[in-house]
């Protein structure tokens, strides 16, 4: 497989206007691999989110003991991707009405989960982003009959994973992935440079 080009790449964000969601949709690989390509996302990085332990690592969480979740933290620049297009993105990667399992993978480390966090200085955006994903999740649920099963939670914790778990679809193009990549969006320049 090979993978999409990055429209992020050779772009300085500035880092005072990033804002921070913490996203889990399965195995972080393929979450990690797309939400990476959609334009205006400047870092992500895969870890662990919302569990009960402290720096759990992936064995730990594998076991379903620590109650841990496999996410992408993400920083993007929410004027050129606003959080609900973000997050419309994010819904085509997954299956927001099964429980515990995405693709082949199954387990509470599986769930989906959608993590707002507040600013550095206070949690004055908590609020907004949480009635934005709200929204989300109500005009997503427009398409399913099941119940949308997925977490929308204020982000407790989140530990990074191993080095081996970051850009691994970078490194390993013809690795696991469960996420379509020919789902993320064309580029502006009207040509379309989706992978098929």
């Amino acid at each position: 497989m090979r993978l999409p080009d990055n429209p992020n790449k050779g772009i300085t964000f500035d880092e005072d206007k990033l804002s921070r969601i913490v996203l889990a949709g399965g195995c972080f690989w393929g979450t990690q691999a797309y939400i990476r390509r959609l334009p205006g996302v400047a870092r992500t990085q895969c870890g662990y989110a919302n569990g009960h332990t402290v720096n759990p690592d992936y064995n730990a969480v594998c076991s379903g003991e620590t109650n841990h979740t496999e996410a992408v933290d993400i920083k993007y620049d929410a004027e050129m991707l606003p959080l609900g297009e973000l997050l419309s993105e994010y819904f085509k990667t997954i299956d927001p009405t099964s429980k515990n399992r995405q693709g082949g993978d199954m387990g509470t480390q599986y769930r989906t989960g959608i993590y707002y966090v507040g600013s550095e200085e206070g949690d004055e955006n908590e609020d907004e982003d949480e009635a934005i994903i709200l929204r989300a999740v109500e005009e997503e649920q427009k398409k399913y009959e099941k119940p949308i099963v997925t977490e929308v939670l204020p982000l407790t914790c989140f530990y990074p994973a191993e080095d081996f778990h970051q850009d691994f679809l970078e490194r390993n193009p013809s690795g696991y992935c469960h996420v379509d990549l020919s789902k993320l969006p064309r580029r502006e320049s009207g040509k379309d440079e989706r992978t098929d």
